[in-house]
């Protein structure tokens, strides 16, 4: 169950991020062969039936529907496609010439037209959603350093999968640093989406890099983190309390491994509770008394408090966001990251890893609502 990555303080064990976003070839057939296939029965279909029933202007449909779903070109071929067979169509039906085969034809160059600019409008859309995911993503990875494969005695390997709505970009970050106090992880999320959330990750991640390598007690490092936030949300509020119902915070895990000592330290702040992977068992670690997000700290006049679990060598520690245990597939059913952590236990931690980020994939097929990101740990011999 030991994995032995490098040494080195700046290598990368984590696997990509993401397999991709273009969609397999089988899957995208479909979508381009329905205009075609549209334009075949109504073709047929109008050659079938009666001549008294038209079935000819449902071809208006084929240039639509490949305006939706094809380039500019294939859907300037479809649409002078469909107007062809439709001549075709009324001129082997004796109509063509007639007035009422005249408004067909006229209708469907029309529709047709229409169906271009419609396409042109869309791929300038698609043009400027795709500048903005690169550069959301971009932000994201500038912010977020990519973790080191080893730190002292603890393997790491951690993975960012963002999600597929470029409106939902943002918000997730995590951070390992090795301090005088031991290692230290930080990972998070922040409420809401946007640029607004990455430049509240910046906030907190600069905030973690300061405050771990400063303060030598856990719970200080968390008040520091909730202060800064509080600090930002007043700074872009304006208005101090009223701030607190806007939902503008983060919840969080602030983690400690000393060293010399086969313990992991945990400050919970309103954050999913992590697994522990112990002799191809997974269990969730519960807070002894779990915090306020960031950014809610002073609602409880009670400061945080640092769980400690012991973390023998062999011992695995999963941390991870929402976006991994909220995902759900077309029936509405979650992923189940204790069952697949349960199920790859025993392979090395980043085969662990990439297993646990094609399941998630898999689960959602492709289709990602909220960005994910999860560190996995091992406390080497």
């Amino acid at each position: 169950m030991t994995s032995h990555p490098t040494d080195h303080p700046h290598s990368d064990t984590a696997p990509t991020d993401i397999t991709g976003r273009t969609p397999p070839a089988w899957r995208r057939l479909p979508l381009t062969l329905a205009p075609v296939l549209l334009m075949l029965v109504v073709a047929l279909t109008d050659l079938l039936t009666p001549d008294w029933l038209h079935v000819s202007p449902v071809m208006a449909a084929v240039p639509v529907l490949a305006a939706a779903l094809l380039p500019l070109w294939a859907t300037a071929a479809l649409a002078c496609a469909a107007l062809s067979v439709t001549a075709v169509l009324q001129m082997v039906a004796g109509r063509l010439g007639r007035p009422d085969s005249d408004v067909i034809l006229g209708a469907l160059a029309v529709v047709g037209l229409a169906s271009l600019a419609t396409c042109s409008l869309r791929q300038r859309r698609e043009r400027q959603l795709r500048q903005v995911r690169s550069v959301a993503e971009t932000s994201q990875r500038a912010l977020m350093h990519p973790l080191p494969g080893r730190i002292r005695s603890l393997a790491l390997c951690g993975v960012y999968l963002p999600a597929e709505s470029e409106a939902r970009m943002g918000g997730d970050f995590y951070e390992a640093l090795r301090t005088p106090y031991g290692t230290r992880i930080l990972i998070g999320d922040v409420r809401g989406k946007g640029l607004t959330a990455v430049g509240a990750s910046a906030n907190l991640l600069g905030a973690f890099r300061e405050l771990a390598d400063r303060e030598a007690s856990l719970t200080k490092v968390a008040q520091g983190l909730d202060e800064r936030a509080r600090r930002q949300i007043s700074a872009l509020d304006g208005q101090g309390m009223r701030a607190l119902f806007t939902e503008r915070f983060a919840t969080a895990l602030v983690v400690e491994f000393p060293p010399g000592e086969a313990v992991a330290r945990i400050v919970h702040c309103g954050h999913p509770e992590p697994l522990v992977v112990r002799a191809g068992q997974v269990h969730a670690h519960l807070p002894d008394q779990p915090g306020a997000p960031l950014g809610l700290g002073d609602l409880l006049a009670a400061e945080p408090v640092a769980t400690t679990v012991p973390f023998a060598p062999g011992d695995r520690l999963l941390l991870f966001t929402d976006g991994f245990i909220e995902a759900r597939d077309r029936r509405g059913r979650f992923y189940d990251l204790p069952a697949h952590a349960r199920t790859h236990a025993d392979r090395p931690l980043p085969a662990m890893v990439t297993a646990l980020r094609r399941a998630l994939l898999h689960h959602v097929d492709g289709d990602l609502g909220d960005d994910a990101a999860l560190v996995a740990l091992e406390r080497l011999p």
